[in-house]
């Protein structure tokens, strides 16, 4: 049985189902009820079977398999050059790590019996949904930037979702697509008149304290489930499996940081979470440093945590990293206690050291698009800033991989 849902804020609690809230009526997002994790020692890498990818650790996961496309377990390589490990996350079915929560949100759909799915997204996200989407066999619309590369908006289309281009900021995207999933769109991003509102009865909160006190009804599912990979507490859990995965490749053993770029943060947010996950489990010892990247412009969480900001000539704004052009995080709260509670920081970079960053990632053989070389570019600055130590053993994941920018 599909495990329910749980504001962390207020307490109330919502059932399972197609048409469960995409968030809580006090406006925070939600989390799963149930947080599986095995007893004991789990068993070394050379004697698990693999071969089910990230679904190797499904006794880590509140979600059951459904649909697969075989992701995960993607390679990890040593960069003697960068002095770190690189994790090949764009080694992906749809060429990126968005597969990850891509494979769980999509089996929550099937799990709750969704009839159909919508997303928000710059590229990445669209492209994984829309594919695991096709292969669940489950109708897909696609919210993105009317300026969406053409390759990633291709990824939708041929799999048969429907993209809806929207003109203005990635935040227009997600409020077109919020207004579509709440039944207020005519479905090109438009708003329209407001859907006839009501709680359901299984979206309405279980617990007993006073429904009828609670802040708000919930945010309600209208035409389509939310499949959204800031929001949907699936995608997390798909995404916490890079940790696990990391852990394992090592022994069952944390490095001393992890550095990845932060746009809505879901991979730096489900590392943690699968980092402290293992923690809780007594698996390994201790959550590794979570060091965020982002670029200037779209750097809040920087500004939160009074991170350094590497900029030339007064640069104000740096838009080659398409992928993180996120002002304002939907977890921002939930990443900037990441951050905090594992002994990290957060760096915001300007364009010429993510450009020199890529060009050298490809010279070494690595084709990834402009966003994995964030987290690349800020390598020299943190250790510069002291934030890393030479010697110290850092897991970096390259996010997309280059053939998304032809």
């Amino acid at each position: 049985m599909a495990t329910d849902l749980r504001c962390p804020d207020c307490g109330a609690v919502y059932r399972a189902g197609p048409a469960e809230p995409w968030r809580c009526g006090c406006g925070h997002a939600l989390e799963y009820v149930d947080r599986p994790f095995p007893e004991g020692q789990p068993r070394s890498l050379t004697s698990l079977d693999t071969s089910p990818g990230l679904w190797t650790f499904f006794e880590f996961l509140p979600i059951e398999v459904g649909v697969t496309l075989g992701e995960g377990m993607t390679p990890v390589v040593e960069a003697p050059d960068w002095g770190v490990d690189f994790k090949l996350e764009y080694v992906f079915p749809t060429g990126s790590f968005k597969d990850r929560g891509a494979t769980t949100t999509l089996s929550r759909a099937l799990e709750v019996g969704v009839e159909k799915v919508i997303e928000d997204s710059s590229g990445n996200a669209g492209a994984a949904i829309a594919s695991y989407a096709a292969r669940a066999d489950i109708p897909a619309d696609i919210y993105v930037p009317a300026n969406v590369k053409q390759s990633k908006l291709m990824a939708i289309q041929r799999v048969d979702a429907r993209p809806v281009r929207v003109e203005g900021s990635r935040e227009d995207v997600t409020a077109a697509c919020v207004d579509a999933v709440e039944g207020r769109s005519e479905g090109n991003g438009t708003a329209a008149e407001p859907a006839e509102t009501g709680a359901a009865d299984e979206t309405r909160p279980l617990d007993e304290r006073d429904p009828d006190g609670h802040p708000d009804a919930p945010y309600q599912q209208g035409p389509g489930w939310y499949a959204s990979h800031a929001w949907n507490p699936a995608f997390y859990a798909g995404t916490m499996t890079f940790a696990l995965e990391v852990a394992a490749q090592r022994g069952w053993t944390a490095p001393d940081a992890v550095v990845a770029p932060i746009g809505h943060g879901t991979l730096f947010l489900g590392a943690y979470r699968g980092f402290e996950l293992l923690t809780d489990a007594g698996i390994i010892d201790r959550i590794p440093r979570m060091i965020g990247v982002q670029t200037v412009g779209y750097d809040p969480i920087v500004h939160v945590v009074d991170g350094e900001r590497i900029v030339e000539d007064d640069e104000d704004r740096a838009d080659i990293a398409d992928g993180i052009q996120i002002r304002e995080p939907a977890r921002g709260g939930q990443i900037v206690e990441a951050i905090e509670d594992s002994g990290g920081t957060a760096i915001g970079l300007g364009e010429g050291p993510i450009e020199n960053a890529l060009d050298r990632l490809h010279r070494d053989g690595f084709y990834v698009e402009p966003t994995s070389a964030v987290a690349p570019a800020a390598l020299a600055h943190l250790r510069e800033l002291s934030y890393l130590e030479d010697d110290d053993d850092v897991v970096v994941p390259l996010t997309g991989s280059g053939l998304k920018t032809l």
